[in-house]
């Protein structure tokens, strides 16, 4: 596999040697070894699978402490923009993202770690998204700020009479009203 570093210190998008022949392709999704390696040493404990129409934009959401989660996230049909925004107070690039598709096509993986916010648009009919997470889930530190928050410069390339978000995701604030529990880098 190999890693590419963003703009962003930590976050990374991660491109798996794909072989292909006219059977089709096979590729290596996930190796722990490699993964410790290169990216660095999170030990995965949870497997998540969405499924989602056209315009569904899901997030930004993320776990506080002391339920923070690093996830490794793919699309394995269809298309997403997917997008991991800083929220550590103390970081260089606090409030920046860092936005990447991923597609069946690309199989492009992206990691984000903790402190991190996260969220994705569906930019195809329908797309499967799975997602590895080195936490659990725990409601009672679930989470987010809003993903419609203008200034943080995020393009969804979704119209907006297009996007389709749950009741919770609309609720969340905007970073600038948001205080974070991420004090420092983690």
């Amino acid at each position: 596999m190999e890693v590419i570093p963003t703009a962003i210190e930590g976050v990374f998008i991660i491109k798996p040697r794909v072989f292909t022949d006219a059977r089709g392709y096979f590729f290596e999704s996930f190796s722990q070894r490699e993964f410790d390696e290169k990216v660095g040493p999170v030990r995965f404990v949870q497997d998540n699978e969405s499924m989602s129409q056209y315009g569904v934009m899901r997030g930004l959401h993320f776990q506080r402490p002391p339920f923070t989660q690093s996830k490794l996230v793919r699309c394995v049909r269809g298309a997403v923009l997917d997008v991991a925004v800083d929220l550590r107070k103390g970081s260089p690039t606090y409030g920046q993202h860092v936005a990447v598709e991923l597609s069946e096509e690309n199989h492009l993986q992206f990691f984000v770690p903790k402190g991190f916010a996260h969220g994705f648009s569906v930019l195809t009919e329908t797309a499967v998204f799975q997602y590895k997470c080195d936490e659990f889930y725990h409601p009672e530190a679930d989470d987010g700020i809003s993903i419609l928050d203008q200034s943080l410069g995020i393009d969804w390339r979704i119209p907006a009479d297009k996007a389709i978000l749950s009741e919770k995701d609309t609720k969340h604030l905007n970073l600038k009203d948001f205080e974070t529990p991420f004090k420092d880098p983690l």
